[in-house]
């Protein structure tokens, strides 16, 4: 490693071998955070810090002042109803029918722990219902806690990287997958983490009409909610809307996160979406776990009842209130989210001036909009050993090995953490890795 780099090699080297770290490039967030920290920490050298998908814009006014008010009327000493308060389901569904365009009964909004909840609660319930399909089918990339939930579970899982198989060409890989007879639910994200990849509707009606050929649930994961910033998506009631599988099937639960679209995180909040003919359908081998065969009832009273009987109730009065002042028009969330579109712009630029390369870059034939996340490589250096070299330069973001993708060159940069007051140092740092390397 060179002398010359921004962060001294002695002090990286140093807290890598205390944790532990034989490759620093094939870390978990969690620890290449860890790693980053006790280096600033040392040094007072400020990274880039593009590790964490977390948001970096102040949470929702409206909800916390909803929340403060709620917990002064005493809302803490009350249990919630399992599947939620009614006011919140009532503008869960309002929200899902202005702002993607599709009706659902309220009794199937159900408010979670945030998102990851409603994804290991739905893998639990679905993987139950036919005793021949156990599996989960990843379209990846995608997020690795999501695997990590179904190792957990010892659930079994199947995956490939859908970037190869765009447009049409997605019909035959897909079906080649679902026709084998064991997969009972399908996963994506959409805008994708960690691509940034966006599925059109040529596809969405793809994965539509197979997985009601095939009776499989989608699973779609909306945790970046509208910020496909080529269009605005940001007007109740009126198209376009948010793209997704609601259109084209009926078999399917929406994942809608609060964490990115209102900057929530910490009060992990968020929504699952369960469509009016998958809430009824009655599946027999729900029986021995649940008692009942109806989906909805043993999402409800058997995964979510287990798992945390509901969810906190002074998030759910912030939720509440934040959807109804934008199911009224009163709150344009989508604008205030744009920052991350406009510092990604200007991030890319900085890469791509210096030699980087974007790995996913297109949708069909579209350029690929800017986002929450992008993604890069450099010549002649797998993801692991980009990650591990930008580490003595200041700069950090994960492998997009761990995320299922077959492009084991890149990794995922998250704009959020990253203030427009650190553009510089991250032009001055990727120059010199450039120089070094170019």
């Amino acid at each position: 490693m060179r002398k010359d780099t921004p962060i001294p090699s002695e002090v990286v080297n140093k807290y890598a071998a205390q944790m532990g770290l034989e490759n620093v490039g094939k870390a978990s967030i969690r620890e290449i955070k860890r790693l980053v920290d006790l280096v600033e920490a040392e040094t007072g050298e400020r990274y880039v810090r593009m590790e964490m998908g977390i948001p970096g814009l102040p949470a929702s006014e409206i909800g916390v002042n909803a929340e403060k008010e709620a917990l002064d009327k005493g809302i803490a000493s009350l249990y919630p109803d399992i599947d939620g308060i009614p006011g919140l389901k009532k503008e869960i569904s309002r929200f899902v029918k202005l702002f993607v365009g599709v009706d659902v009964d309220p009794r199937g909004c159900i408010p979670t722990v945030g998102s990851m909840q409603g994804s290991f609660a739905t893998f639990m319930t679905v993987t139950r219902m036919d005793k021949n399909k156990d599996t989960i089918l990843f379209l990846d990339p995608g997020f690795p806690v999501h695997k990590q939930q179904c190792r957990v579970q010892g659930t079994k899982f199947d995956s490939f990287d859908v970037y190869n198989y765009r447009g049409e060409k997605l019909r035959e890989k897909l079906e080649s997958h679902l026709a084998k007879g064991n997969v009972a639910a399908l996963l994506y994200s959409n805008p994708n983490n960690p691509s940034w990849i966006c599925f059109t509707e040529t596809e969405l009606k793809i994965i539509g009409e197979l997985a009601t050929k095939y009776g499989v649930v989608v699973i779609e994961d909306l945790a970046y909610f509208a910020m496909d910033f080529r269009q605005d998506l940001s007007k109740p009631g009126q198209p376009p809307y948010q793209p997704s599988v609601a259109n084209y099937t009926e078999n399917y639960v929406l994942l809608i996160s609060s964490s990115k679209s209102f900057s929530y995180a910490g009060q992990r909040i968020g929504m699952m979406v369960i469509s009016d003919t998958l809430f009824e359908k009655q599946a027999r081998d729900l029986r021995p776990y649940y008692g009942m065969e109806q989906f909805g009832r043993a999402m409800v009273f058997g995964s979510i009842y287990a798992l945390s009987a509901g969810t906190a109730h002074s998030p759910q009065i912030a939720l509440e209130a934040m959807l109804k002042a934008v199911n009224d028009g009163e709150y344009d969330f989508v604008d205030v989210v744009k920052e991350y579109g406009e510092k990604a712009k200007i991030m890319k630029k900085i890469f791509t001036d210096n030699g980087f390369r974007i790995v996913y870059d297109k949708d069909e034939d579209k350029p690929l909009a800017d986002g929450f996340y992008f993604t890069i490589s450099y010549p002649g250096f797998s993801g692991a050993e980009l990650i591990e070299a930008l580490v003595y330069y200041g700069i950090s973001a994960i492998s997009l090995a761990i995320t299922g993708s077959e492009r084991l060159e890149g990794l995922r940069a998250c704009v959020s953490l990253v203030s427009r007051d650190q553009f510089p140092d991250l032009e001055y740092r990727v120059k010199k890795f450039h120089e070094h390397h170019g």
